[in-house]
């Protein structure tokens, strides 16, 4: 792995703990010589994350639409930014540059992009880790969520093991250095895997 993408909201949310871990986190890929991709903004969790990453060293790819640019405030001390022109732009460049998906605590666009890029996962458009760091218990609902689809047909048990869930940076990471893809040919090719 070379690049990790995060998903993680553009306020800090009602918890110093979510700050705290996204710090930690942008902290971690850099002495992990890990770069990161993430929304380009400056504000939130998105911002707490890139500075943290960047004043340890790391790498930072920020990716950010020419409408959100002035809006999130566009990180400027990015080692990469590249405005485009949609969300649907910027979705599709953060999954090519990025070798694992992880979400921090964020809103609505958050988790919209999480289970955008899990479908991609599911569908074999990637074979990439996805998975969440779970601050403070931030995506227990989520998770039993998952478990619920998969208890009433919705969700193949092989799909729903493709979340990595953690509550640490360093071992959420060392899940993803570990992580093996499911067989393409098995969600492609028989119905119940879908």
């Amino acid at each position: 792995m070379d690049r990790i993408c995060v998903y993680c909201g553009s306020s800090t949310g009602t918890r110093d703990a979510y700050a705290e871990d996204a710090a930690r986190f942008g902290r971690t890929l850099a002495a992990r010589d890990l770069g990161l991709v993430y929304g380009g903004g400056d504000v939130g969790l998105m911002g707490v994350v890139a500075d943290a990453a960047l004043d340890a060293g790391g790498d930072v790819w920020g990716i950010i639409p020419d409408a959100l640019a002035e809006h999130e405030m566009a990180n400027e001390r990015v080692t990469h930014l590249e405005v485009v022109d949609s969300m649907h732009t910027r979705k599709q460049r953060m999954a090519e540059l990025a070798d694992g998906f992880v979400a921090l605590p964020g809103g609505f666009g958050t988790l919209e992009e999480l289970l955008e890029i899990l479908t991609w996962a599911q569908l074999g458009f990637h074979r990439n880790p996805v998975g969440v760091l779970n601050v403070e218990g931030y995506f227990d609902p989520l998770v039993d969520f998952f478990d619920h689809q998969t208890a009433e047909g919705f969700v193949s048990e092989t799909h729903r093991e493709m979340v990595v869930v953690a509550d640490d940076a360093a071992d959420l990471l060392d899940r993803f250095e570990a992580y093996e893809p499911p067989a393409i040919k098995e969600f492609l090719t028989d119905p119940e895997q879908t």
